[in-house]
């Protein structure tokens, strides 16, 4: 029986909710596959693309922790095997400023295993923040699931770059996963913070227009964003759009929790 990979992350807007409204997805064909906003990759390792795979994030550290489960698995693993989920040490290892690579990969694992909500976020200085999460299982040292993520990212180009940029590799028949920080509160849910620099509504318009130009090469796209009247004015675009519910988990004192929905764009004909 052939194991699937799975997010080994846990990210505040991910998209694990999805992957139930992807199997015609799944089962159509394309050539190469792209995920510039990616996140804790649910999409990708839902998907499992037999083809190349482009994946890229503006989060450096989230990057590097990718690059570093492809290429050098078992030595993030030896070093996870060395921390402990107790809170004095989750502020000790949280504070610590790591040389080497292997050292930020397991430390960015396990602060995303142990931080509470698994919330990626900042202070002003760049520095993560997030407090002690409390959480009773060791879920950072999955040394199985770990492997088969890797396995999972063998045939990909990962990267650090502005979602603009997967342009330069995107070809005819290709697919293009848009999943973009939500720059507008919806359905009362108000995270909308998801790294130092806000996804702005410029910004969302740089990418309905990267759309075009993807529709326009002949290439397939997927866009999952915020239900909210602005957002769908601003990718309108003639294109099959769906509401999709989903279960709101996202943390906060302020986080209403709940069910909401999300808009779904596409130009594969499902």
């Amino acid at each position: 029986m052939i194991e699937i990979a799975k997010p080994f992350l846990r990210w505040a807007g991910g998209k694990s909710w999805l992957i139930k409204y992807l199997a015609e997805v799944k089962r159509s064909s394309f050539n190469n596959y792209h995920e510039p906003f990616l996140g804790g990759g649910s999409t990708y390792f839902y998907l499992s693309p037999q083809c190349h795979s482009f994946l890229s994030d503006l989060n450096g550290e989230l990057i590097e922790t990718y690059q570093t489960i492809k290429t050098d698995v078992d030595g993030v693993i030896e070093k996870l095997k060395s921390f402990k989920n107790e809170e004095k040490y989750y502020y000790k290892i949280r504070e610590t400023i790591y040389d080497d690579q292997l050292d930020r990969a397991a430390q960015f694992i396990y602060l995303n295993q142990t931080s509470y909500n698994g919330i990626y976020r900042v202070n002003l200085k760049g520095k993560y923040n997030v407090p002690y999460g409390f959480r009773e299982k060791d879920y950072f040292l999955n040394s199985n699931g770990l492997r088969i993520a890797s396995l999972a990212l063998s045939n990909t180009t990962i990267f650090r770059d502005d979602f603009h940029s997967i342009l330069t590799n995107v070809k005819p028949g290709d697919l293009v996963f848009l999943d973009p920080p939500y720059t507008v509160s919806h359905n009362n849910n108000g995270f909308i913070k998801y790294n130092e620099k806000i996804f702005s509504l410029d910004d969302q318009y740089r990418l309905s227009s990267m759309i075009d130009e993807i529709k326009n090469m002949g290439a397939f796209y997927i866009l999952t964003n915020a239900d909210h009247a602005t957002i769908n004015e601003i990718f309108e675009k003639g294109d099959k759009k769906t509401e999709l519910s989903r279960g709101n988990s996202i943390g906060g004192r302020k986080a209403t929790r709940g069910q909401t929905t999300e808009l779904f764009f596409t130009n594969i004909k499902l």
